[in-house]
């Protein structure tokens, strides 16, 4: 959200924050724990600690991963059963309305999602088997299924020695590039191995359709890194693609290298299907790429981890940097001349673009509470501002307009 030197002053007032919070551990990716939501006005220093105890709204039967756009949220609830959108206002979850599944069915957590308007919400998955990709075309405005069916691509041929390609990557990646009028879908192969996970059997692919029917344009194999940030449950928690003003679009992938998960930074150019091979936006990485959201101007704020400083999902070796676009330099994120120290937390989200300034949580070793910092987009320039009161895991932020 961006003020213009022309447009009229931006109203912050008609917005407010909510931050997801949870209890015992870090929430995120299928964990049990309850989480609960604190809503507040703004996220400045003079707020102080915030604290969910008896202030907070617990989500119970909904996932921490959901869609957020507006004043709503939209998800697939723990039934399994329909589509949801509700508000939390009020100090409580409130369902606005809702929409049973038809002949496709999907699972809490296991999709990927764009907006192709403000109100067209296309959602897609792997099928229960993981056969087939399934694709659903919600009107939110009235939370109807518009259209449904399965997308035209074939499973990928296996490359892995010894093994076959026998179902789709759980979710993939679905993105919309509003500017090139195309829909981009990643996805990749993997193996039959039952329960959890299973071993990819491919280089990730990229699928171009077109957003009126769903066919399939073009459909490439990516030579550049091996899967996708966020495969397991699309963009439901952390954003792992970004467009820049020209309409180029940004990808979180990573590659398993032997010491360690090698980050990339991929770019397809508007108009194109596959990635620009002369491109990687994030060189020299030492782990793992986790999220990324554009700054403006040629710049944006990654989160990414320092594999030789702890790989688990509690490990304190996670961290925010500023990423030049065009040459790859990045700078960690400081306060007062100092470096900000590793956060803890990979399954997080706990940064936010908003009007000029990204809202920045981290939740450090050294302090008892997680501090959350403003980045000034123009100026560069950091405050501290709010922090979160450390009994709780602060793991997601999301900037919802007031009803």
């Amino acid at each position: 959200m961006t003020v213009t030197s022309d447009a009229p002053a931006f109203d912050e007032s008609k917005y407010h924050f909510d931050l997801f919070l949870t209890v015992g551990k870090h929430g995120g990716m299928a964990s049990n724990n309850t989480t609960i939501v604190k809503s507040t006005g703004k996220l400045t220093a003079d707020v102080g600690t915030i604290t969910v105890k008896g202030e907070g709204v617990e989500l119970g039967d909904y996932a921490m991963e959901s869609i957020s756009k507006g004043k709503y949220y939209y998800q697939i609830p723990s039934s399994n059963d329909r589509f949801v959108k509700y508000q939390i206002k009020d100090k409580q979850v409130i369902e606005v309305a809702s929409c049973p599944f038809k002949a496709n069915t999907y699972k809490v957590r296991a999709y990927s999602h764009t907006w192709i308007d403000d109100n067209t919400l296309l959602v897609m998955s792997a099928s229960g088997d993981a056969s087939k990709v399934l694709w659903s075309k919600l009107n939110t405005a009235n939370m109807s299924i518009m259209a449904e069916g399965t997308l035209d691509i074939p499973l990928p041929k296996s490359e892995v020695e010894g093994e076959t390609t026998e179902k789709f990557s759980t979710s993939g990646i679905l993105s919309y590039n509003e500017q090139a009028g195309k829909l981009y879908y990643f996805y990749f192969g993997k193996n039959g191995v039952s329960g959890r996970g299973g071993k990819t059997t491919t280089q990730f692919y990229t699928a171009v359709l077109n957003p009126s029917d769903l066919s399939v344009e073009s459909n490439t194999r990516n030579s550049m890194a091996a899967e996708m940030a966020g495969s397991a449950y699309g963009e439901l928690m952390q954003n792992s693609v970004m467009y820049d003003e020209s309409g180029n679009l940004y990808l979180a992938a990573f590659t398993e290298a032997k010491d360690m998960e090698q980050g990339y930074l991929l770019r397809i150019n508007k108009g194109e299907t596959d990635f620009d091979p002369s491109y990687n936006g994030f060189p020299t990485p030492d782990g793992k790429l986790l999220t990324t959201q554009y700054l403006g101007n040629g710049k944006a704020l990654v989160y990414s981890r320092n594999d030789a400083a702890g790989t688990t999902i509690d490990s304190y070796s996670h961290y925010y940097s500023i990423v030049d676009l065009t040459t790859g330099e990045r700078t960690r994120l400081s306060y007062n001349g100092k470096e900000i120290a590793y956060s803890g937390g990979r399954f997080s989200q706990r940064s936010v673009v908003f009007n000029e300034k990204a809202y920045i949580g981290v939740n450090t070793e050294a302090d008892t509470n997680a501090i959350i910092y403003i980045y000034d987009i123009k100026t560069g320039t950091v405050e501290k501002g709010a922090e979160v009161a450390g009994e709780f895991f602060f793991d997601m932020i999301r900037v919802v307009e007031n009803d």
